[in-house]
């Protein structure tokens, strides 16, 4: 018994470690002061309406929204057709492409950072919405092919074959029946891709350019050459937004794992 309470203990100091910082930020957002003094000097909430007034600030807000919705199609449908290759198909030296594909879950963002770096240097896409849709579709993917490859091992294939056998072909088999089966997984792995491509910032920060810059590259900019409390507003508008996808990504995975009736 006494073991259990020091496990559950420990576990309770390690989540307090991970979220207590995170939530500092909230009240320093509110800070009257201009500065990052914790704790706060009174209640203020220009800070956030510097932000939503500043046309920097909303530009780069606007260039992450467009570069994460663009990647999430862009990973969405490439790593739905990749996880319908590696689920139904069998040939020799599967498990190393499937190892292949989720290798950006493992090699350090530093190192892919460099390489997509002397890459993109040479084929002119530094500092573009397609290089920057490029780049985060590289690290976005793998998070949608383990979500659907996940939703399609528990897709019965006798459904699929009972509607080849009433004379569908595959795209209608696929449409009218693997992707709606599929769907939550679908949506989990998309949302999983919107928030690593809105919140990716060592990619961006090599191949950002003065004109397409995007707000975690804004935000790292304003804390290393300025003193500008509005990082503060932004950091809990962003946090905000993850936590809002990631639990609407939950709960696609949740619906995902109820039992689908043949």
């Amino acid at each position: 018994m006494t073991t259990k309470r020091l496990l559950t203990a420990f576990a309770v100091l390690i989540i307090m470690w991970l979220i207590v910082p995170t939530l500092v930020i909230v009240p320093m957002s509110f800070n009257e002061a201009p500065s990052f003094n914790f704790p706060p000097k009174g209640f203020s909430l220009r800070w956030y309406e510097n932000f939503f007034t500043d046309p920097n600030w909303l530009k780069a807000l606007f260039s992450s929204l467009q570069v994460a919705v663009l990647t999430m199609f862009v990973a969405t449908a490439v790593g739905v057709l990749a996880s319908l290759g590696l689920s139904k198909v069998k040939f020799r030296g599967k498990g190393l492409l499937e190892g292949y594909f989720l290798l950006p879950l493992i090699v350090p963002g530093i190192v892919l950072a460099v390489g997509l770096y002397s890459l993109f240097l040479r084929m002119d896409l530094l500092g573009t919405l397609p290089g920057f849709v490029l780049a985060h579709t590289i690290v976005s993917m793998p998070l949608v092919i383990t979500n659907v490859m996940a939703s399609l091992q528990g897709l019965d294939p006798r459904l699929e074959q009972a509607s080849s056998s009433l004379g569908a072909g595959k795209v209608r088999t696929f449409f009218s029946i693997t992707l709606p089966l599929i769907a939550p997984g679908v949506m989990a792995g998309a949302l999983f891709a919107f928030v690593t491509s809105f919140d990716e910032v060592i990619l961006s920060l090599f191949i950002q350019s003065p004109t397409l810059q995007t707000l975690p590259v804004k935000i790292f900019n304003s804390v290393t050459q300025t003193n500008d409390p509005t990082v503060a507003a932004v950091a809990v508008i962003t946090m905000l937004t993850s936590v809002i996808v990631m639990l609407v990504a939950q709960f696609a995975t949740r619906k995902r794992k109820r039992p689908v009736a043949a």
